[in-house]
């Protein structure tokens, strides 16, 4: 075995937990955000938009009930739309820490069976949060102790103190270990050419990320905001008049820019994430049984779809759907290599299993 495998073996159950936990949990919230992105996101978008349509169109009329109802109904369409994107997010970020505590758990001064209770007590904790959280908008308030906080809630925010929590103790252990042995080397995996072709490949996407975040915050939010108060102003002045047509079109060019500034920011969103990503998985490739070939082929079918998704995502402010579904093809692509991967750590780890047996 090379230092790779002797880390994974010594700490075999709590490290592989994490491991194959944490790829589990990225792809499902891969997969889930492409079906959000196809099935949900856009009909989100037109109720929405109708919604403050109709608000509008009452305010014409002075009619405050329906102006009511039809804020009561946006704000629900909000929230429909806030909870799923916090699912996706919260899936694939859990998944993350679970891979980064794989690699600690060689340095995690803790008892090997306490390792286990808490890898397993973090994945179930990880499962239970983005599914509190997808729940929160159809729970409400139902049967809730609290006059504010529903039961979705609570389990939501539960779930992540009891994470936090293992957080902590995998902290302490941490520290343990230095203390203890100040003089140990902290791990270094041997990436090999597809895990150091991962970690470039993902520091590029990061730094062009960062450099568009930078870029739209320095000049297209300004020019956003600007846009943002006209257009409303124009909306607030005509809700009283008879041109019901040069509201519609206020109105539209509200939602056009709040599609603008969506996509901005989810291509900047997505192209630090997926350059974070596929660090992370660099770092995992020692692990992943599989011959070169096919290892290289995941590796360059992540970093393509990681690269194509925020330029498609953004593309949607002129292509509209065409380049959303060159956006889900694109995301398509990550899902593909991930599980691939995925597959090629749970050799490894029957393999593993296999050579402890024959011992």
């Amino acid at each position: 075995m090379n230092n790779n495998e002797k880390m994974l073996a010594s700490d075999a159950l709590g490290s592989r937990l994490f491991v194959i936990g944490g790829m589990l949990l990225i792809v499902a919230g891969m997969i889930f955000g492409d079906l959000y992105a196809v099935f949900i996101l856009h009909p989100n978008v037109d109720r929405i938009s109708a919604a403050l349509a109709g608000a509008a169109s009452a305010i014409s009329s002075h009619d405050v009930d329906t102006v009511w109802r039809n804020f009561a109904q946006l704000g629900g369409y909000l929230e429909n739309a806030g909870t799923k994107k916090d699912t996706h997010v919260h899936i694939i970020q859990v998944g993350y820490l679970a891979l980064l505590l794989a690699f600690l758990q060689s340095r995690v001064r803790l008892n090997d069976r306490l390792k286990v209770v808490l890898a397993r007590l973090f994945l179930a904790m990880a499962v239970v949060l983005p599914v509190s959280i997808f729940l929160i908008h159809y729970v409400g308030l139902v049967y809730s102790p609290l006059e504010s906080i529903g039961w979705a809630s609570i389990s939501a925010d539960l779930s992540g103190l009891i994470l936090a929590f293992i957080v902590l103790i995998q902290l302490w252990g941490l520290m343990g270990s230095a203390r203890s042995r100040p003089e140990a080397a902290p791990f270094s995996p041997s990436l090999g050419e597809i895990g150091w072709l991962l970690l470039k490949g993902g520091a590029v996407l990061v730094l062009l990320g960062f450099l568009f975040g930078a870029w739209y915050a320095g000049v297209q939010m300004q020019t956003h905001e600007a846009r943002e108060l006209v257009t409303l102003k124009e909306i607030i002045g005509q809700a009283h008049g008879a041109d019901q047509a040069a509201t519609d079109q206020s109105l539209l060019a509200y939602g056009r820019l709040q599609g603008e500034r969506a996509v901005s920011i989810a291509a900047h969103a997505h192209m630090v994430e997926f350059g974070i990503l596929a660090m992370m998985t660099s770092l995992i490739q020692p692990f992943v049984y599989l011959s070169l070939a096919w290892r290289r082929r995941m590796a360059v079918l992540l970093l393509t779809g990681g690269a194509l998704l925020p330029v498609a995502v953004y593309a949607e402010i002129w292509f509209g759907l065409l380049a959303g579904g060159v956006a889900d093809i694109a995301g398509l692509l990550v899902i593909i290599a991930l599980t691939g991967m995925l597959a090629g750590v749970l050799r490894h780890t029957g393999a593993l299993d296999s050579q402890g047996s024959q011992a």
